[in-house]
C-alpha cells in the first residue's frame, strides 16, 4: 500500500515537471528581447489642385430661383467639360427661406449650389477657374497629394522604415555584445497624409464684366509625411 502511494507521488511530481516545461519555454521566448522604434519621413509635393466654386442667388419666387441657379451651374459645367483632365463634382445645393425683420413672414428664398473641380494640371485648372469666376464665386482652393503619388511615397517610405529598423536593431545588438538578432515582430504604420492645404478665397479676384478673366495665383507647396516601424527583436548572445 505504501509502495503504491510512493509511486503515485513520483508520478504526480513527474507530470508536474513536464507540465511546467511549456511555461519555461514561453518565458525563454522573451529572453533578451528589446522593443525598438524607427521613423522616416520625406517631403511630398501636393500635386492635386482642388477648387470649389459656388453661385448664390435669391428671389421671391422659389421656382424662378431654382431655374436661375440651374442655368448658371449648367453653363459652368458645360464650360468645364471642354477642358481635358479636369474632374467635375457637383457639391451641395441648398435652398432656405428669408424672413422679415420679425422672423414671422417669408419674404423670399435664397439658394446656393457648389461645383468642385480637381486636376493635376494646375495651369489648365487655374485658367478655367479664372474664366468661371465671371459667373461664380470662389469658396476655396485646396492642394492635396494625389492617390498615385501617395501610394508611391508610401512604398518608398516602407522600404526606408524597414532599413532604419534593421540599422537600429544592429546598433542595439552591438551595444549588448550580441552575435546577431532575429526580428520577433514588426509593425509598419503611416502617420497619415495631411488634409488638403487650403489657400483662402481672399486672394482670388473675380473678373469684372469689361476685363479679362483673372487667373488665380497657384502655390501648392509640399507636405511632410512619415512612416514608423515598431517592433521587437531578440538578441542572440555568444
Amino acid at each position: 500500500m505504501h509502495t503504491f502511494r510512493r509511486s503515485a507521488a513520483l508520478l504526480a511530481l513527474s507530470a508536474g515537471a513536464v507540465a511546467s516545461l511549456p511555461a519555461l519555454a514561453a518565458d525563454e521566448l522573451h529572453y533578451n528581447q528589446i522593443a525598438l522604434r524607427a521613423e522616416v519621413s520625406q517631403e511630398v509635393a501636393r500635386d492635386l489642385m482642388i477648387v470649389t466654386l459656388y453661385t448664390e442667388e435669391q428671389n421671391t419666387d422659389p421656382a424662378k430661383l431654382a431655374a436661375d441657379v440651374s442655368t448658371t451651374m449648367n453653363k459652368a459645367l458645360a464650360q468645364a467639360k471642354q477642358v481635358k483632365d479636369i474632374t467635375l463634382r457637383q457639391g451641395s445645393r441648398n435652398s432656405y427661406p428669408i424672413y422679415d425683420t420679425k422672423g414671422q413672414k417669408i419674404t423670399g428664398w435664397r439658394e446656393r449650389a457648389e461645383l468642385r473641380l480637381e486636376s493635376s494640371d494646375f495651369a489648365a485648372l487655374s485658367k478655367l477657374t479664372g474664366e468661371l469666376l465671371t459667373d461664380l464665386k470662389m469658396a476655396g482652393m485646396d492642394f492635396a497629394i494625389a492617390t498615385p503619388t501617395r501610394k508611391a511615397s508610401e512604398d518608398a517610405l516602407l522600404k526606408d522604415a524597414v532599413s532604419a529598423f534593421k540599422a537600429r536593431a544592429q546598433l542595439a545588438t552591438d551595444a549588448l555584445g550580441g552575435k546577431g538578432y532575429k526580428i520577433v515582430n514588426l509593425n509598419l504604420n503611416s502617420n497619415g497624409y495631411p488634409q488638403p492645404y487650403m489657400r483662402g478665397p481672399m486672394m482670388m479676384k473675380a473678373a469684372s464684366m469689361d476685363a479679362a478673366p483673372v487667373t488665380p495665383e497657384v502655390e501648392a507647396g509640399t507636405s511632410q509625411v512619415s512612416m514608423t516601424a515598431d517592433g521587437s527583436i531578440e538578441v542572440l548572445m555568444p
